[in-house]
C-alpha cells in the first residue's frame, strides 16, 4: 500500500469514528452534537480521499470546498454538493450561542435535523469508501 493511500485510510478511519459518535449523540437526543459530528465525519472522509490523491496541506473545514476538489478526480462527487452545503451550515451553528439571536444552539436542533445531517454524511462516507477501499 502506498503512503498516500495509507494516509487517506487513516483519515477515513477517524471519519468512521466521528460518524459513530454522531449516531450515538442522535440516539442520546443530543441533536446539536450529532449535527456537529456528522459534518466532521464528512470533512475527514473527504480529506482522506484528497490525501490519497497526494494532497499534503488541506486548510479548509468546508465540506463543500472539499467536494469541489474531490470532483476533479471523481465526477460522482458532484452529486454530493448540496449535502456539503447543508453540512457546512452546522459547523458553527451547532456549537456557538452567538450564531442565533437568543438561546443556546442545542435548543435549536431537532431529531429531524440530526437525521438529515447523518444521512448526508453517510452518503459522503459511502462514496469515499468506494474510492479508497474498492
Amino acid at each position: 500500500m502506498n503512503n498516500n493511500l495509507r494516509e487517506g485510510l487513516r483519515w477515513l478511519d477517524q471519519a468512521e469514528a466521528d460518524l459513530k459518535t454522531a449516531k450515538d449523540c442522535k440516539d442520546a437526543r443530543n441533536y446539536y452534537a450529532s449535527a456537529f459530528f456528522a459534518p466532521q465525519a464528512a470533512e475527514k472522509a473527504l480529506k482522506g480521499f484528497l490525501y490519497s490523491k497526494g494532497f499534503r496541506a488541506i486548510v479548509t473545514h468546508s465540506v463543500t470546498e472539499l467536494i469541489e476538489a474531490s470532483k476533479e478526480y471523481i465526477k460522482d462527487f458532484q452529486k454530493l454538493l448540496e449535502h456539503g452545503k447543508e453540512l457546512d451550515m452546522h459547523y458553527i451553528g451547532s456549537r456557538y450561542p452567538n450564531f442565533y439571536p437568543s438561546g443556546a444552539p442545542y435548543k435549536y436542533y431537532t431529531e429531524e435535523m440530526a437525521i438529515k445531517c447523518l444521512n448526508y454524511a453517510e452518503s459522503i462516507l459511502r462514496e469515499v469508501r468506494k474510492c479508497l477501499r474498492g
